[in-house]
């Protein structure tokens, strides 16, 4: 987390932490996108401001949208390693809780999706497309099975990274 009299990197709503948007992530436009555009990978569209997963129309404009570009870059914009031998006696369990979250959370919001898994000898680290879903599945595992958790956001990667142990 951070220490006292170090500047957090989340703000506090009601009882969630959401990260700070920074300015200088290279995955957020810095210009407007014309209306409606579609990306040709995953077929998201860009709409009023938003990516979504309406029909687009015949006449949209094509680019890659922020997650297709990241998988397509290889730049995830957070991890969650999850450690202990917890993992290796309900990883099921824990593979079904870190899906789950990522399909719903991918219906409402199209950027929002995994990346990759990989497992180590003592760990599995899940890549994501966005911070604040690595930060939600940190937070479910945390809810569902308590452990340690753990957030560390640096600013030079842009990305979040969160450790979960148990």
């Amino acid at each position: 987390m951070t220490s006292p009299g170090k500047k957090s990197n989340f703000v506090r709503q009601g009882d969630h932490h959401l990260l700070r948007e920074l300015d200088h992530d290279p995955y957020h436009s810095k210009v407007k996108l014309k209306e409606p555009t579609v990306c040709p990978e995953c077929n998201a569209v860009y709409h009023k401001g938003r990516w979504s997963w309406d029909k687009a129309p015949a006449d949209a404009h094509a680019t890659l949208c922020p997650a297709c570009l990241r998988i397509k870059d290889k730049v995830p914009a957070g991890f969650l390693t999850i450690r202990g031998d917890f993992i290796q006696e309900h990883e099921t369990e824990i593979t079904s809780l870190v899906n789950n979250i990522e399909k719903r959370e991918k219906q409402e919001h199209p950027l929002k999706r995994i990346m990759g898994c990989e497992a180590g000898a003592d760990c599995v680290v899940y890549s994501f497309t966005d911070a604040h879903l690595a930060r939600g599945v940190g937070e479910a595992l945390q809810h569902a099975y308590k452990g340690e958790l753990d957030y560390e956001y640096t600013n030079e990667d842009i990305m979040l990274r969160v450790n979960w142990s148990r």
